[in-house]
């Protein structure tokens, strides 16, 4: 791997702000000692938590009926919401752990608590540890089979941060890993699994590939330096036709997800909305703007109350 940006430029960014964080309550209201372990953790940039928070609230929202319920469980959405906030943190700590080195070879990462010093390793393995067990104090409050579920997770959160070394496809894995809440929610729900929610995984899964794949182009240049890998890399040019092959495939799983378990037409009101976001999406990125590769990513966090309240709907009616 080589490296094209000196050392003496790197630790020039140390106790800066990240440069792919914006102003935000952090920078301008939290202790300074306690600024550095919030951004390992994201919180300066919730979108993530969202993304991963929203495939266990709409199989939530899929099992009510299944649950004998009319609406989901209002303790376990709040159960389901802390801990994607803590086990976001854990694994974005865990994936800067693994590429400190990488992150301070590319433009929007070297100014990371790792790479530019604000945190030492030894710091961040013991505050990752900590949000890794409070994100298992909230799984322990789950039923039998959600446990064992949500702890077989764990791989997929263990490789995901090295796929990005050896595949084109890292973003395959991410989908993998950040769609799991489909299968945990349901079985938190209704002590089971069922066609649905595997379904929704699928569903899960592909759209992630649309939105990582936008993402990924922010930093194609870099990875390609440092010799990391990516699907923004690996379809290059060809990216917006693949973009619409992706979302094709999660609005088809999403809706056949909805056959599943059997939702009314509010849920199908709700996928025909999504899918004239997404085809927005893969028409209208511009793959070479970094800024708008980042606008096109965030505005899915908004997109998941769009099928989360047409899932309640329909399950309710």
């Amino acid at each position: 791997m080589t490296s094209h940006i000196s050392p003496e430029k790197i630790s020039a960014d140390a106790g800066t702000t990240p440069a792919d964080a914006t102003a935000s309550w952090i920078s301008n209201h939290a202790p300074a000692r306690t600024r550095p372990f919030l951004q390992l953790a994201r919180l300066d940039r919730p979108v993530g938590a969202w993304l991963l928070l929203w495939p266990c609230w709409w199989s939530l929202a899929f099992a009510s009926p299944a649950s004998g319920r009319q609406w989901p469980d209002f303790t376990l959405v709040v159960l389901f919401a802390i801990g994607a906030v803590l086990m976001r943190g854990a694994g974005c700590t865990l994936n800067d752990l693994f590429d400190r080195n990488i992150d301070g070879r590319v433009e929007r990462t070297r100014g990371r608590p790792l790479p530019n010093g604000a945190v030492t390793i030894g710091a961040a393995i013991l505050f990752m540890l900590s949000l890794s067990l409070a994100g298992l104090m909230v799984l322990l409050q789950f039923n039998k089979l959600a446990i064992w579920v949500g702890l077989a997770s764990i791989p997929l959160v263990i490789v995901y941060p090295l796929m990005k070394r050896i595949t084109y496809w890292p973003q395959l894995f991410l989908g993998l890993t950040f769609n799991w809440g489909a299968l945990l929610g349901w079985a938190a729900a209704t002590g089971g699994l069922a066609p649905a929610p595997l379904c929704l995984y699928v569903a899960g899964i592909f759209w992630t590939l649309g939105y990582d794949t936008i993402y990924a182009h922010q930093d194609k240049e870099d990875d390609a330096l440092v010799g990391v890998k990516s699907s923004a890399l690996r379809l290059g040019e060809n990216t917006l036709p693949w973009l619409w092959g992706f979302y094709s495939a999660a609005i088809t799983a999403f809706a056949i997800a909805g056959v599943l378990a059997d939702m009314s037409w509010p849920f199908y009101i709700s996928v025909l909305l999504v899918a004239l976001h997404l085809a927005w999406q893969a028409s209208a990125v511009d793959i070479s703007n970094s800024d708008d590769c980042l606008r096109k990513f965030k505005s899915n966090a908004h997109l998941g109350w769009v099928l989360f309240i047409g899932a309640i709907l329909g399950a309710a009616l």
